[in-house]
């Protein structure tokens, strides 16, 4: 499966969606659409070596599909981030399973692996199933933007899959709408996404009672000035103020809603694919992979400018 093709098709997808049926082209780079409900592949393009307009077409192309992928990039960690910063501020890497931060030297650098080193995990997640999640959303100021550079992959598995907010919302039912309009919903920070609990956190499987942040879940993109769902972790998640029957039923069916396939872009890694997606309008997921085959990835993240707000 090409990670061009989407393999869920487009039906339903059109409502408020960016035209993506062709290629076209911005001023230094290419630019080719994935054919799904987000995420377009910039070409032509070394992300060592761009100037200011080549930075402004990718930074308009981000906006416009949410996900970008570059394919082909040779990036130093010093390279990735000089690249991220371009974007703004960048996070320092949160504490991994095992104790250990960031990548020594570069604390902005959080290391997505499977591999073990001399008895020592040298990154987070493992190669289990990476739920559907929004990055950090816990936090009262979630990062606005995270990348993700392959180093090595797996022969088959840990794809990663992408969800349209957008579209999440635009196409919800109108009673649904109704019903969760002006809710705050109150986004876990007890689990990470491979449902490890996050370091000093003391766990807890009471969505009333974990540790966490409360955010409108319909919120206005503050860069594009669209609706969009922010929905974050399933797991805990806890719409304020509700009967947790109640918070549990209408979570139930927004989450069921933002999974449709027809929201949904899936991307296959190959070693060198660096992916940037829109933190605050998309959500992700990854799928498990062989734990025998070594999976590296680095990650940055971009500082957000404010919480979500309605």
């Amino acid at each position: 499966m090409s990670s061009l093709a989407s393999p869920h098709g487009t039906k339903g997808a059109a409502t408020g969606a960016v035209a993506r049926a062709a290629a076209i082209t911005a001023p230094g780079i290419g630019l080719r659409p994935t054919g799904g409900p987000l995420g377009a592949e910039i070409t032509d393009v070394d992300l060592r070596n761009i100037d200011d307009a080549t930075f402004d077409a990718i930074h308009q192309a981000w906006l416009d599909n949410l996900v970008l992928l570059v394919r082909g990039q040779h990036l130093s960690d010093e390279d990735l981030i000089a690249f991220s910063r371009r974007f703004g501020a960048l996070d320092h890497a949160p504490i991994q399973e095992n104790g250990r931060r960031f990548v020594d030297g570069y604390p902005e650098i959080y290391v997505v692996s499977n591999v073990i080193e001399n008895g020592v995990a040298i990154g987070s997640l493992g190669a289990g199933e990476a739920v559907w999640h929004t990055d950090m959303s816990y936090l009262p100021d979630p990062p606005k933007a995270s990348m993700l550079y392959a180093l090595e992959v797996p022969p088959t598995g840990g794809d990663t899959s992408f969800s349209n907010m957008y579209l999440a919302h635009d196409t919800l039912p109108a009673d649904l709408r109704a019903r969760v309009a002006g809710l705050m919903l109150k986004h876990d920070g007890t689990y990470n996404s491979g449902n490890f609990v996050r370091q000093g956190v003391t766990p807890t499987d009471d969505p009333r009672l974990s540790v966490g942040t409360p955010h409108p879940v319909i919120c206005t993109h503050p860069g594009t000035g669209r609706r969009m769902l922010y929905l974050g972790r399933r797991r805990n998640a806890y719409l304020m103020g509700l009967d947790l029957a109640e918070s549990e039923a209408l979570l139930d069916a927004l989450w069921e809603h933002a999974q449709r396939p027809e929201l949904v872009w899936t991307h296959r890694w190959r070693v060198g694919d660096l992916v940037l997606w829109d933190n605050r309008c998309t959500m992700h997921r990854r799928d498990p992979f062989d734990p025998a085959c070594r999976r590296v990835m680095h990650r940055t993240q971009i500082k957000g400018e404010a919480p979500p707000a309605i």
